[in-house]
């Protein structure tokens, strides 16, 4: 496989819980650019005389769930998965409801694409919303948006080979800001 591309997402993983199907199409890394501050001046017409920056490039990775286990929204939107009172293992949902308060969903986010990256996010809010058209050619969906924050450790996010991934993020979910990384030990050996 050719690895100086990336795509097909083949597995999102939110804390460790595997999302679902993601809807054909819907997933968008929605990528920002870096902002800049320009300063003009009366003497210079038509180029800036200094260029500050701002802030760097950032991700905003967005998509619609279409898999709308009761566990995955709960992932995704809080509130609370229900079992009936025989349940006492909780092995079979029942339902879901949603949160009465505000809720703010962090979590680490994984990104495992069919390409063979994986893109590893240690910290991100978490926002999202039902909606879709209830008819017998759609379903209900899950719109969901991460926006990233800094991490107290490491950086705000990555991409690394999937066979190769950090140990530091196998063992403790952060991105290396070192060039040299030991890389977690593959299944295979």
């Amino acid at each position: 496989m050719n690895k100086d591309f990336m795509y097909g997402v083949g597995k999102v993983s939110i804390n460790d819980v595997a999302v679902g199907y993601i809807k054909k199409d819907s997933f968008d890394l929605n990528g920002k650019k870096g902002d800049i501050a320009e300063i003009e001046a009366e003497q210079v017409p038509g180029a800036a005389v200094l260029v500050i920056p701002q802030s760097n490039g950032t991700i905003a990775p967005k998509f619609i769930l279409i898999q709308l286990k009761y566990e995955n929204i709960k992932e995704l939107s809080g509130g609370t998965v229900h079992y009936a009172k025989t349940d006492t293992e909780k092995k079979s949902p029942i339902g879901w409801s949603a949160p009465s308060d505000i809720v703010v969903l962090k979590g680490w986010i994984q990104i495992d694409l069919v390409s063979g990256q994986s893109i590893l996010i240690p910290q991100a809010i978490i926002m999202s919303n039902l909606g879709g058209k209830l008819v017998l050619k759609e379903t209900a969906e899950l719109d969901c948006e991460m926006k990233i924050e800094q991490p107290a450790e490491g950086k705000p996010w990555g991409v690394y080979d999937t066979a190769s991934l950090p140990a530091d993020w196998v063992s403790k979910h952060i991105v290396p800001k070192d060039e040299l990384v030991e890389v977690a030990s593959s299944k295979d050996d």
